[in-house]
């Protein structure tokens, strides 16, 4: 990391200290930690080292290559109809990402079903805006989807003209796309932490009014490297040496885990996630009780990125996602999270640690067990933040006025 973004991380961490002594003595450690980060703007926060932008007439094929070529997971669509001196609304579509992609494909891909219907009536506001998923009814695998499961199924995909052609505007509206919710470089540390955590966004863009463009995009797994680099100073200790248990996680308990057995198709666990509204499941065997490993919606970028790998399989299963996954980064990716094989923390462990270990190996969640290994919950970087701060009565007023879910071929 560059030491002028290591500089700037600090800084915040000292002007949340700074803050923090000034701070009423009436107030809790809570309330206090929620006055210092409304008193900090976003523009102090440091900026991402990209401005990868995806053009609105790149196709599928495009896009995916850009994405994986710069190794990230998501990027801003550009307009490429909007005037040069349109303001930012108009300039940027919204936000495109690998699971969006994949996932827009495996619908036009699958056969009609009856349990398959339209969605009716408006998500609620920011899980659109963080592009979460409608509520089609997700169904199990039958032999009707064998074509879809067998192992060359995406490197003939990947290699057809409907991938090729298939442009990125072509797709708006589908799953994890979303008309933007942006925030200004004014606005506050508290709102923008919030909205990672509370309305589930997974991603937040800065916009420069002025330049109509985005300047920043704040993503959960920033603000936990953020927290990562605080360790030592007077507010955060006071808060990271608590141990897990003490701050109510984890929050998903073990009836309420979504898993994937490791014999299922690897797309029953993404529609899993799609009909859950969650990032990642667990891939257990026998009783469900264990795990051997994880798939999280980023992942799905394997199945556009290297097709080729599941060549030799005749299903692919759960089991054989993680194997075949494995393998090919080996090869390819030393540093990637997924070879770091099952990732779990136990209760007594402080919230520190935690922060620690998930920044360190750059992963999206950890698995709770109990001294036998058992499953016992999940804790996510959304979890995480939303033990930093709480939200005031009346706090954002109308600011979600005019961001609820469009009619399709619409946007804001």
């Amino acid at each position: 990391m560059a030491n002028w973004q290591l500089e700037r991380e600090t800084s915040i961490g000292m002007q949340v200290e700074d803050l923090w002594d000034v701070q009423e003595s009436k107030l809790n450690p809570t309330q206090k930690l929620n006055a210092c980060f409304e008193n900090i703007p976003v523009s102090a926060f440091p900026h991402t080292p990209q401005g990868i932008e995806i053009k609105s007439d790149a196709s599928l094929a495009e896009a995916v290559q850009i994405l994986a070529q710069n190794k990230i997971l998501s990027a801003p669509v550009v307009n490429v109809d909007a005037p040069e001196d349109a303001s930012w609304i108009d300039r940027y579509l919204g936000i495109v990402e690998f699971a969006g992609i994949a996932v827009w494909i495996l619908q036009q891909s699958e056969p009609p079903s009856p349990t398959n219907h339209s969605p009716t009536g408006a998500e609620p506001a920011v899980a659109s805006a963080n592009g979460m998923p409608s509520s089609a009814e997700v169904r199990t695998l039958g032999s009707e989807d064998a074509s879809i499961t067998a192992g060359d199924f995406f490197e003939a995909l990947t290699s057809s003209e409907f991938y090729k052609k298939t442009k990125v505007r072509d797709i708006s509206g589908s799953f994890r796309w979303a008309p933007f919710l942006a925030l200004q470089q004014s606005n506050s540390f508290l709102t923008m932490l919030l909205l990672l955590s509370k309305y589930k966004m997974k991603s937040i863009p800065i916009v420069d009014l002025g330049a109509g463009n985005i300047n920043n995009i704040i993503t959960q797994s920033a603000v936990i490297h953020m927290l990562a680099e605080c360790t030592g100073l007077q507010w955060f200790e006071s808060w990271g040496t608590k141990k897990l248990s003490e701050i109510g996680l984890p929050t998903i308990s073990r009836n309420q885990l979504v898993t994937v057995h490791e014999d299922e198709p690897v797309l029953q666990a993404f529609r899993l996630m799609r009909k859950k509204r969650v990032g990642g499941v667990p891939v257990v065997t026998g009783d469900g009780k264990k795990a051997i490993g994880n798939i999280s919606l980023r992942d799905v970028q394997f199945l556009l990125t290297a097709p080729e790998i599941y060549h030799d399989y005749r299903l692919i299963t759960a089991k054989n996602f993680l194997l075949a996954v494995k393998n090919y980064l080996e090869k390819h990716d030393t540093r990637s999270p997924m070879l770091s094989g099952m990732i779990t923390c136990k209760t007594n462990e402080t919230i520190k640690e935690l922060i620690q270990m998930l920044d360190s190996l750059k992963i999206q969640r950890v698995y709770v067990v109990d001294d036998d290994g058992n499953l016992e919950g999940t804790i996510t970087l959304r979890d995480i933040i939303s033990r930093l701060v709480y939200e005031p009565p009346g706090y954002f007023g109308d600011f979600f006025d005019g961001v609820l879910p469009l009619p399709e071929n619409c946007r804001v």
